[in-house]
């Protein structure tokens, strides 16, 4: 398959290319766009074919949910069987953004998209690129991250060509994705809220609009789900964000993590190659034969360090690095999504100290 490659200017975008990727997705195709969150693969959500063809070109377990994406709150009503009070509020304060809420499903959602769930997950995103290009296609957009399954996910138009040139319609140039972590999943279907995937939009953020909400216990065991498991939402079941490196997260104290991760280098004698993930405050703490040490972002601005993650760990793979030293960050804020795609990245292997 011949790839179209485009850049576009997110402030200005040139709206041929626009019309361009709308048509391809209306007519079944398969087209990577940038979103505020990370790029997005997308497929037109009510053709079971065009979704097919999300999982064939990620390589995508099908029992792995998509996300549907809207351009307007007005295309909710036709996607859900219903509307639960709590939503309303979450849609005016989150919405557009980076917020996915978990509804019923209406019967024209396919099986495809929800693994055979009776929910579904529904996005609108602020991102003006992803806003032009599902208005276009005038059809909701499924589109999980525009990546191979399993991989970190991509941040950058480039980290989408070296995953997916050859095997989509469209790739959409629109810069960095400013966040970098995917969207909050939200699952509103039951009694009280619960979040299922940790995001930009933080716990303390939804219960100051809505009262107090669940974590998913699954977000707190930090043990690999069940294979026998459904998941409700993506990135609950499998191995994610994972570079080709084996990595470890320390975790505790930042000197006593420092400590710990430079006794290791100096212990290792195996001649493979060391990548550290640092931060700006330590980078210059780490020093060995065969050590590369990257900055992932600024402690006091952890949102740095989100919108880093995912091209630092790709920038590791660039390096052939063999073993991945990771320094863990304060679960609090966007403190919880950051650890949750690092000990996903490592597979639960975390040492704590």
């Amino acid at each position: 398959m011949e790839t179209i490659i485009t850049k576009i200017d997110r402030k200005k975008p040139d709206m041929e290319v626009i019309q361009q990727a709308g048509k391809i997705l209306a007519s079944g195709g398969i087209v990577a766009f940038p979103t505020e969150t990370v790029y997005g693969l997308g497929a037109n959500a009510l053709d079971p074919k065009a979704v097919e063809k999300i999982f064939k070109a990620k390589g995508r377990p099908s029992d792995n949910p998509l996300i549907v994406h809207i351009s307007s709150q007005e295309a909710l009503s036709a996607l859900v069987s219903e509307i639960p009070p709590v939503a309303i509020p979450l849609m005016k304060h989150f919405w557009p953004g980076p917020l996915t809420l978990i509804f019923p499903k209406s019967s024209i959602i396919p099986k495809e998209i929800t693994g055979g769930l009776s929910t579904v997950g529904i996005r609108y995103p602020v991102h003006p690129i992803a806003q032009k290009v599902i208005q276009a296609a005038q059809v909701p957009i499924a589109a999980p991250s525009a990546n191979l399954s399993g991989k970190p996910s991509p941040t950058k138009a480039e980290h989408v060509i070296h995953d997916l040139k050859g095997k989509v319609d469209m790739i959409i140039d629109g810069g960095c994705s400013a966040i970098g972590l995917e969207s909050t999943v939200l699952d509103i279907t039951g009694e009280i809220p619960m979040i299922l995937r940790p995001g930009g939009i933080t716990q303390d953020m939804i219960e100051a609009v809505v009262g107090p909400i669940l974590l998913d216990p699954a977000l707190e065991s930090r043990r690999e789900v069940s294979q026998a498991t459904v998941p409700k939402a993506p990135g609950m079941k499998y191995k994610h964000y994972a570079p080709k490196a084996q990595v470890e997260v320390i975790v505790g104290e930042v000197l006593a993590v420092t400590q710990r991760i430079q006794q290791l280098i100096k212990e290792d004698k195996s001649h493979r190659k060391i990548g550290v993930m640092a931060t700006d405050q330590t980078q210059s703490q780490y020093e060995g034969e065969n050590v590369f040490v990257l900055s992932v972002g600024d402690r006091k601005q952890p949102e740095t360090i989100a919108s880093h993650l995912f091209d630092v760990l790709r920038q590791f793979d660039e390096e052939d690095i063999d073993v991945i030293y990771a320094e863990g960050v304060p679960e609090v804020q966007v403190g919880m999504a950051i650890m949750n795609r690092l000990v996903k990245a490592a597979g639960y292997n975390i040492l704590y100290v």
